[in-house]
């Protein structure tokens, strides 16, 4: 931490003062420390830059607000002061959504909610939670286990993330076959912004104009910040069960996937690896002179709910997959369960031994999958092979609908004398092979910076215009997380 470069700070003292008397001045903080632990997100190019020395876009001041009231006597002082201020949740950002672009304004502020952490209310005749934005994943679990209750949103980021997070990126657990994308989840919102309190949401379905939840669900902080969430629970399930399966190809899984999703039954998690992923998956030292079978392509299916409903959903699923060609892996879906928030922190010993790992993911529908998957993995081998550093491209998929599927990659390679140049040139190549072959820049990570030009590109100017002016009345100082979803015009 002591080897980290600031800037100085760009707030004006009085801005500082009258900022801290909202939040109280144990709230407030500018110290080396947490002005650090507040700067960019969990990218592998923001990793490298840390790992530099290199802070230089550090918030100037870091606030931890207790209420909405407080959020909204922040936001007023900042557009007052001409201050960006950042929302920041869990800080698990892998796609630039805290790197706002502030030159031209008076300092940056990070907006720590981890101080809105409380359950509200819980009806349970409707199923609902509503519950504030910096609770964490496990934290959100534990206050609705005292109750019997689960949302059962369960993204690689769980441990970190936050609930403000998750529905302001659009987030999608590993178990989406079976609960939902978070989104979808949500229900209601309350929501500070510059010009006052924005509530959505007051029923399940509605045909009262357009649903404007979806403004808020994916915007990044851009227009404004989430202070309470209405959501959607579930009965903790009485049973668990996680099944590993091979199948010889992965565009036979692929198929298969899609008929039990379009057709049921349906799994509560389904991930299938191509043949790289799967190798390196089911790899594991064994004694001399034994074999271990790394072929195929391997297949998770993961089934949550009553005893009864397991065991029902299990066998039918069961003899589809056998019919189908499949063949049981035996424990590798149990220990894919103990093991799926692990894989992140692989990363810090891969940086400390020279290689680059990033990932990129996308979402399309079925009749474009296996065209998405080819052209990406193309792009991303050609662009580093070009650049002297030949990668292992892992892919799964992650997440399915009746309508298409998400594709997850996984990049691996040695680092260039310039790892973030590196990586930029792959990720333009990928990113431009995503929107030739018709898919979508963003799955679940969000658009943040490193897709917003993309973005753009996918929804066009007018749709980008419409945006803007929604910006621009909710926040006519541009104030909130700025040059982040959409580019600002002068």
């Amino acid at each position: 931490m002591a080897d980290i470069a600031l800037a100085p700070s760009r707030l004006a003292p009085g801005a500082v003062s009258e900022l801290a008397a909202i939040v109280g001045e144990q709230n407030a903080r500018a110290d080396p420390d947490a002005r650090v632990r507040h700067t960019r997100g969990k990218s592998t190019p923001d990793l490298l830059r840390l790992r530099s020395g290199e802070a230089d876009d550090a918030p100037d001041l870091v606030l931890w607000p207790g209420s909405h009231e407080e959020v909204l006597g922040v936001l007023r002082v900042c557009a007052h002061r001409r201050v960006a201020v950042v929302p920041f949740g869990g800080g698990t950002s892998v796609v630039g959504g805290l790197q706002p672009q502030a030159e031209n304004f008076a300092g940056v502020v990070a907006l720590d909610l981890c101080r809105m952490n409380a359950l509200l209310e819980l009806d349970e005749e409707s199923r609902l939670a509503v519950l504030e934005p910096g609770l964490r994943g496990p934290e959100a679990e534990a206050l609705l286990a005292q109750h019997g209750y689960t949302i059962g949103h369960f993204p690689q980021s769980f441990e970190y993330a936050t609930l403000g997070g998750f529905a302001a990126a659009r987030s999608s657990g590993q178990a989406s076959a079976g609960y939902g994308r978070f989104d979808e989840l949500v229900l209601a919102l309350r929501v500070a912004t510059p010009e006052g309190t924005l509530a959505v949401g007051r029923a399940p379905k509605s045909a009262a104009g357009p649903d404007l939840r979806q403004l808020i669900l994916g915007s990044e902080g851009a227009l404004g910040v989430i202070t309470s969430l209405t959501v959607q629970i579930r009965p903790v399930p009485e049973r668990r069960a996680y099944d590993g399966w091979r199948f010889a190809s992965f565009g036979l899984g692929a198929a298969t996937f899609r008929k039990l999703v379009q057709d049921g039954p349906a799994p509560t998690v389904l991930r299938l690896s191509d043949e790289a992923e799967t190798a390196l998956n089911l790899a594991r030292p064994v004694a001399l002179g034994q074999s271990q079978q790394t072929d195929g392509c391997l297949a998770i299916v993961g089934y949550e709910g009553t005893e009864q409903d397991v065991a029902a959903r299990r066998a039918a699923t069961s003899s589809l997959l056998v019919a189908a060609g499949a063949q049981p892996v035996p424990e590798a879906g149990e220990s894919w369960a103990q093991d799926r928030y692990r894989g992140p922190y692989v990363r810090d010993a891969l940086l400390d031994a020279g290689a680059l790992v990033e990932t990129v993911e996308t979402v399309t529908f079925w009749s474009s999958l296996g065209a998405l998957y080819r052209a990406v993995s193309t792009a991303l081998r050609v662009a580093l092979q070009a650049l002297g550093t030949p990668p292992l491209v892992l892919c799964h998929i992650s997440h399915v609908y009746p309508a298409g599927a998400s594709l997850y990659f996984t990049v691996g390679c040695a680092q260039s004398d310039d790892p973030q140049g590196q990586w930029r040139e792959a990720k333009a190549a990928a990113s431009e092979a995503i929107l030739a072959t018709g898919g979508s820049i963003s799955h679940h990570h969000g658009v943040g910076l490193d897709h917003r030009d993309w973005y753009e590109r996918e929804i066009g100017e007018l749709a980008g215009q419409a945006l803007r002016a929604v910006k621009m009345t909710l926040d006519p100082a541009g104030i909130l997380n700025p040059g982040i979803l959409i580019a600002q015009r002068r």
